[in-house]
């Protein structure tokens, strides 16, 4: 017999006996605590973790980082303020957007100058 059949079965009563209601009300008790337990590790918890990194991410944002916003827009952040960014789109093109509308960071400004060196490496003369 498996748990969950113990969990979800309860003994019959015996013939010419009433069923113990106190037996019954912990059963009930006892499966509610496991559908709360189960509850929180499989959707609360991961949801609460993956909120703190994407807050963190958000608290990170620099100028010159690369980012993709819920809306669909690629673009690059040019000044960072309290609540909200100014993120270049296109060629003299800057949109106001609020932090919360960022959903991942592409690549990290400080990242740029190191790639520009190393395709900027000098040439060899012949």
């Amino acid at each position: 017999m498996t748990i969950w059949t113990w969990l979800a079965m309860a003994p019959p009563p015996q013939p010419g006996m009433e069923p113990n209601p106190t037996a019954q009300l912990l059963q009930m008790v006892g499966m509610f605590v496991i559908l709360g337990v189960m509850f929180y590790f499989l959707l609360i918890r991961p949801q609460a973790k993956q909120r703190k990194e994407h807050e963190q991410m958000l608290r990170s944002l620099r100028s010159g980082d690369h980012i993709l916003t819920s809306g669909g827009l690629y673009g690059i952040v040019t000044n960072v303020k309290e609540k909200s960014l100014m993120v270049k789109i296109a060629d003299n093109v800057k949109v106001e957007i609020a932090k919360s509308a960022v959903t991942s960071v592409l690549k990290r400004g400080d990242e740029a100058p190191e790639e520009k060196e190393k395709s900027e490496k000098p040439k060899e003369k012949k």
